[in-house]
């Protein structure tokens, strides 16, 4: 397994409680859009096993061209061991990156793509847009939906509504209102619907999504195969 190590160039605060960390690419480390990564911080690998409270399973909230690795996560003012070290973190610091996948790829099939997101979970989805805005072949539009309750919006810049791209952002701050767009969407039998959020979240999306007729092959998760059948298989 390849690990890169690798310093932290830049560091946004991109609301309050949201933070992007911007870390520099090492010379053969490649990515796509969606993908996640491990990220672990200094020492999770000095005993004999890694130290698992120092690792993370994250999203890469950017795209190669931009030339730095973005990691966007949220960190509250009570939270774990790993966020309270990923906070005290300044530019210069170095950390670990490995085991990196796309589960979520743009699927380019000549339909309409619904991205479906809680809070940070739209982090996921800023480097499927941007990859769609610089090439649109084989997707008829993309409408992204994101639910946060703090009303601290992320990556507004990005996600607004573009008519000539064929492209609508909507934020809601509530679920009532959020599960009401999920339903309004899923009038489209033929889209394909992105989830990213908790495992709570999934199952909540899946189900509102399958009682309005979508099938299991519709819906995108950012799981592994064997996950991906346990959130996606209904007696």
């Amino acid at each position: 397994m390849q690990i890169y190590w690798a310093k932290i160039n830049k560091i946004i605060e991109e609301t309050s409680e949201v933070k992007t960390f911007m870390i520099d690419c090492p010379e053969d480390f490649t990515w796509e859009e969606g993908s996640h990564t491990h990220l672990a911080l200094e020492g999770f690998n000095a005993g004999d096993k890694p130290n698992r409270s120092l690792i993370r399973h994250m999203s890469i909230s950017t795209l190669p061209h931009e030339n730095s690795i973005g990691i966007t996560t949220r960190i509250r003012e009570q939270c774990s061991e790993f966020k309270t070290i990923l906070r005290n973190l300044e530019v210069g610091d170095e950390v670990a990156i490995f085991k990196t996948h796309s589960n979520v790829p743009l699927k380019r099939e000549d339909k309409n793509v619904y991205l479906l997101s809680s809070g940070v979970g739209l982090a996921t989805f800023r480097p499927l847009v941007l990859d769609y805005f610089q090439r649109a072949d084989n997707v008829n539009q993309i409408h992204s939906l994101n639910i946060d309750s703090s009303r601290d919006f992320l990556f507004t810049n990005i996600f607004e509504s573009v008519p000539d791209k064929k492209f609508t952002a909507q934020f809601v701050d509530n679920r009532n209102n959020y599960y009401e767009e999920v339903k309004n969407l899923a009038a489209d039998k033929d889209g394909i619907f992105y989830i990213v959020g908790s495992d709570e979240f999934l199952v909540q999306n899946i189900d509102v999504l399958r009682e309005q007729g979508i099938k299991p092959e519709q819906i995108m998760l950012d799981k592994r195969e064997n996950l991906l059948t346990e959130f996606l298989t209904f007696s």
